[in-house]
């Protein structure tokens, strides 16, 4: 059985109602634990409640989160 644990989250919200949770997580089994990001888009329903609607999961290598994040990084500069 796999747990899912959070280690650390927070989110970036964007128009009226959506907003995207960025996270740092662990899938732990009993033959060990698996690091890594997810990043979850949603909105709020109602102005309060959080619907998630899409995810995406990043493994926490350092390689594969770096390039990833200097990916995105291009886009921006």
């Amino acid at each position: 059985m796999v747990e899912f644990v959070t280690v650390k989250e927070d989110e970036v919200k964007f128009g009226d109602n959506n907003f995207f949770e960025i996270a740092s997580k662990k899938a732990v089994t009993d033959e060990g634990e698996k690091p890594f990001i997810s990043i979850t888009r949603g909105y709020y329903k109602d102005g309060k409640d959080k619907k998630f609607t899409k995810v995406i999961s990043i493994p926490h290598d350092g390689e594969t989160l770096k390039k990833v994040v200097d990916v995105l990084d291009s886009f921006v500069a």
